[in-house]
């Protein structure tokens, strides 16, 4: 069933409580002061049945200008306004400014209602429509039905009922897949339940046992109980008027404006890159770095307001801004935020969230600039791959993804597959997301990296694979290093030889004096193949630099040169023929000995020990009891 929220707007006196009453039965003015005075103060809340069956939710919001953020707590979360005007007095201050603010909030529904209709005489009623009309031309009120009611005696209460029933049907549902979030307009404690929020669920849905957080401070919560219209429930569902019990969290730890949401689904920020659009009728305009009061969901903030595209904003201009706030906050791309000056009091104008959690912004950046409209206006696969692109070198993962733009993870998978189709990303480890453009660049420094290193060190293998990562990626790398590697390797840029990254086509060539320090060494390790000498005693017979000898024997090893142990090394040749005669000897007698294997090679019983460990180590024998058979 779809949820729809209705809540009244208008100047302080006009009858909006009065009219909730009549249409619902019941008072929204609920504290002792504002019985006593008359006033809204705080948001009221109550529902009522339509003809069709469906319940809606009611937000009433006060009308004195002194209470201007009392409103805004309750505005954001409208699917329809009653926009509501005394007969005897018309249009005055408040019902402009909340005019304005419900505009900036981009709410699409709403009704005009001129209360206290039995006060004054058709004639007058007629005029004030007119002016109506004048006033909310170019608005989204600018068409839409105009009501005159009386709240005492119920004149065009039941046509009012009657039109609210057909505008839910023509309002869109909310997203109830997407991640749950409530931004909390009210904090209490029931005698026996403790902790106790109210808000409207704007998307998502939650249920009884779920554990969600509450931002920004980050403290996970769980839900003892759920209560739509004053009835417990399972569940509830994006669109409805929820109280929700708490539990693992005390009532002075949450304030009103924090948001309740699904648990990882959304990173809180100090920054917000918008568009914003200044009100056309300013006495002022709005110079870079202004502090300003933000109002979005039901929280005040304070910011400095820093214009990227101009030096300051007239009355009716729009520029992409970028917020820096005094306090942390959570938003989502495509929100809306209304914007006041910090002194004297007085809504300025409208920002529409582009980036919920950017970097630092530098003013006048065309590229910037650039990408701020691919973000604002572009497919969701392209804003996808423009915050993948800034954040390429922090090398994000899914959920980082998910929780940035406030999107169920399977979502971010669909829009990333696309991406991968049209080669715009790379995915490493299956969780790991590099934009194309930065994982090139990266390659090309890889690249150039080795073939520096290759010139330096030509006999060496390639670089210690540790210190390659260490020197091209993010510090702490770990897996996420070698899923690139494998990239590379897969791509045939580069190749892993043991614990060395060397260039794909890198090959070992010596020049004419290593050539010579070559012959010696194979000849020292062939002399006797196997009772082979220490390495520092041919280094020390090789009548050549002791450098340029280490070089050689760094490059043989792996290849001509095999290492047993720490002490023994033989020639590839040497070491093949033992690998053949240990097979060829045991598979003609079924097993041999330590004694039998030092005699098959003529050698001493240090070098038969080692070598036939190392048989057992890579698994081309086994021992079984004082034999060796095949593994």
């Amino acid at each position: 069933m779809k949820n729809i929220v209705i809540g009244t707007a208008g100047h302080i006196d006009h009858g909006k409580t009065t009219l909730i009453k009549a249409l619902t039965g019941r008072e929204t003015d609920r504290l002792k002061e504002e019985k006593k005075r008359g006033i809204s103060i705080e948001l009221g809340f109550t529902y009522f049945d339509l003809p069709s069956g469906k319940r809606a939710g009611i937000i009433d919001v006060p009308g004195h200008e002194k209470f201007i953020r009392h409103m805004l707590a309750g505005a954001g979360g409208m699917d329809i306004v009653m926009l509501v005007i005394a007969a005897d007095e018309g249009v005055m201050p408040q019902t402009k400014e909340h005019l304005d603010i419900l505009s900036l909030l981009k709410i699409e529904k709403g009704i005009i209602i001129i209360t206290k209709a039995n006060l004054v005489e058709n004639d007058w009623i007629e005029l004030v429509k007119e002016d109506i009309r004048e006033k909310v031309k170019g608005t989204f009120l600018e068409k839409v039905e105009i009501l005159a009611v009386d709240s005492i005696d119920g004149t065009g209460i039941e046509e009012l009922i009657d039109l609210i029933d057909k505008l839910t049907d023509e309002t869109d549902s909310r997203d109830i897949n997407a991640p749950a979030r409530m931004p909390i307009d009210r904090v209490f404690t029931i005698t026996g339940f403790g902790t106790v929020v109210t808000g409207t669920l704007l998307e998502g849905k939650i249920s009884v046992e779920d554990t969600l957080e509450i931002l920004p401070q980050n403290v996970k919560v769980r839900i003892r109980n759920i209560q739509v219209h004053g009835k417990s429930v399972a569940t509830a569902f994006a669109g409805q008027r929820v109280a929700i019990n708490l539990a693992n969290i005390k009532t002075e730890d949450i304030e009103r404006g924090y948001v309740l949401a699904q648990l990882n689904s959304m990173e809180t920020t100090m920054m917000i890159d918008a568009r914003f659009k200044m009100l056309n009728e300013l006495s002022r305009n709005l110079e870079n770095r202004t502090r300003v009061r933000l109002y979005h969901g039901s929280t005040e903030i304070f910011a400095r307001v820093v214009l990227l595209e101009k030096e300051e904003l007239a009355p009716g201009e729009s520029s992409f801004v970028q917020f820096r706030l005094e306090e942390s906050i959570a938003v989502k791309k495509g929100d809306h935020i209304v914007v006041r000056f910090y002194s004297p009091l007085e809504t300025i104008g409208g920002a529409i969230v582009i980036d919920s959690n950017p970097k630092k912004n530098k003013r006048f950046d065309d590229n910037l600039i650039k990408e701020l409209a691919v973000k604002e206006k572009g497919a969701p696969e392209d804003i996808l791959a423009k915050l993948i692109e800034r954040y390429s070198q922090d090398f994000p993962d899914i959920n980082f993804l998910a929780k940035s733009t406030a999107q169920q993870v399977g979502d971010i998978h669909t829009l990333l597959q696309k991406l991968k189709e049209k080669e715009v990303i790379i995915v490493l480890n299956d969780t790991i997301v590099l934009h194309r453009n930065y994982y090139e660049g990266l390659k090309e420094k890889a690249i150039d990296l080795l073939h520096s290193y290759h010139q330096s060190n030509s006999l060496r293998l390639g670089m210690i694979k540790e210190e390659f990562k260490s020197r091209l990626l993010p510090k702490n790398s770990g897996k996420i290093g070698d899923a690139f590697l494998d990239v590379l390797v897969r791509d045939r840029n580069i190749k892993i030889l043991g614990k060395y990254v060397a260039l794909n086509d890198f090959e070992i060539t010596f020049n004419k004096t290593q050539l010579e320090i070559k012959k010696i060494i194979e000849n020292a390790y062939l002399k006797d193949p196997f009772i082979t000498p220490k390495i520092e005693d041919v280094i020390a017979n090789a009548a050549h630099k002791k450098q340029d000898v280490e070089q050689v024997i760094e490059a043989l090893l792996g290849k001509e040169l095999i290492r047993i142990n720490s002490d023994i090394i033989l020639h590839e040749k040497s070491y093949i023929k033992a690998r053949n005669l240990i097979i060829e000897y045991i598979n003609k007698n079924g097993s041999i000995s330590l004694s039998e294997f030092r005699d098959l090679l003529c050698t001493s019983r240090k070098y038969a020990v080692a070598l036939i460990e190392h048989f057992d180590n890579i698994r081309l024998t086994k021992r079984v009891e004082d034999k060796r058979t095949l593994a």
